[in-house]
């Protein structure tokens, strides 16, 4: 039996180039282009329990605590990008300022551009800011890169 467009369209893999980052700034949202975006994963230290005559009854392995989220961007540097600097610099003139901590949303879009999955990490805070390398022998375009580290991440398979 041939399977409809609906069928294929719905059981194929999505392809990952077609992403949309966007950082949310008290009700400002602000989509930025990234060239990777890595460490959207969920994670719980395992916890090993024994219990009185362990080797009758055996050990029973239970979720710990939820490790943090630890997120990477890349992105091409431009003459006017100093959006994540400027995040960077806020988060540490001002430590205890919950404000400066940004929800950010990663969109896997399809063909249309419409999200079809989407990851929302929640109260972000930047960690690092990384300069590109400098080679005076390439003309590879300049990355930096910075390093988030937030609370909690929800996946949303069907976003409005």
């Amino acid at each position: 039996m041939a399977l409809s467009k609906e069928d294929i369209k719905s059981t194929y893999p999505l392809p990952v180039y077609n992403y949309r980052v966007t950082v949310l700034d008290n009700g400002e949202a602000n989509v930025l282009g990234f060239s990777e975006v890595s460490g959207l994963s969920i994670a719980y230290e395992p916890v090993t329990y024994k219990h009185g005559f362990s080797f009758l009854m055996g050990i029973q392995i239970v979720p710990g605590m939820r490790q943090p989220i630890k997120l990477t961007l890349k992105k091409g540097l431009t003459q006017n990008g100093d959006f994540l600097q400027n995040w960077l610099n806020s988060c540490y003139l001002d430590p205890g300022l919950i404000t400066s901590r940004r929800d950010v949303i990663i969109d896997l879009c399809d063909e249309k551009g419409l999200p079809v999955i989407r990851w929302k990490v929640k109260q972000a805070l930047p960690t690092k800011l990384d300069a590109p390398t400098f080679t005076a022998n390439s003309n590879e375009v300049a990355i930096i890169s910075m390093e988030l580290i937030a609370t909690d991440l929800e996946a949303d398979y069907h976003p409005s």
